[in-house]
């Protein structure tokens, strides 16, 4: 079954309709889906380069600091010891990374049901090109302002517009993706969610 979205050009100018599969776009919203996929996202995003300097680490010397018995003090075996100032962390944080595996059933699983729920909310708006005649900002901040889009996912096909894509990268808020760029994570932080009629043709073959 399909479903029916309309095509407006930059100049909000309808350009007839679309049809979109509803195995792509028309799945039941999974939230717990898409919590799972934003949190390996974000986890493999993560540099992991945090690090502290344990006591084999840290400079000074290796000399037990006084005899073990008769001084009335505890007894101490290196100065580089966590109780010492300047000594070793104990347990600190080490670089490491933070990616865990996710079935891909459940990335596919994720991918459609943030598009649908886009299309459910009425927040999915297929646009007719995304190009631009010269990389002009100004230009283009005014006809995306006019449409509304304060806050925007643009994906188009496997090689969005240079000048679009170069115009756009100085406008807050919009940001544009190749369609096998398209992520869950990115589709959410976004409130509109553009596609092109050439993301729509990708999409649908990659997650049909």
């Amino acid at each position: 079954m399909a479903l029916n979205c309309p095509v407006i050009d930059l100049d909000s100018q309808a350009q007839g309709t679309v049809e979109l599969d509803e195995r792509v776009f028309g799945v039941k919203v999974r939230t717990d889906i898409l919590a799972r996929v934003v949190r390996w996202q974000l986890a493999k995003r993560r540099t992991g380069s945090h690090k502290v300097k344990t006591r084999k680490e840290v400079s000074g010397t290796g000399k037990k600091p006084w005899r073990q018995k008769g001084t009335g003090r505890a007894r101490q075996g290196s100065l580089r010891s966590p109780q010492f100032r300047g000594g070793g962390v104990v347990f600190g944080p080490l670089v490491r990374d933070h990616g865990h595996r996710l079935n891909k059933k459940v990335r596919v699983l994720g991918l459609r049901s943030a598009l649908s729920s886009k299309y459910a909310e009425g927040k999915l708006v297929v646009l007719a090109a995304a190009r631009a005649d010269e990389p002009k900002t100004k230009d283009l901040a005014r006809r995306l302002a006019k449409l509304g889009w304060a806050s925007a996912l643009i994906i188009d096909g496997p090689e969005p517009d240079a000048n679009f894509r170069r115009a756009v990268a100085n406008v807050p808020g919009i940001d544009v993706l190749p369609q096998h760029g398209a992520n869950v994570y990115d589709i959410l932080r976004r409130d509109v969610l553009v596609l092109t009629p050439d993301a729509i043709k990708h999409l649908e073959a990659r997650l049909a």
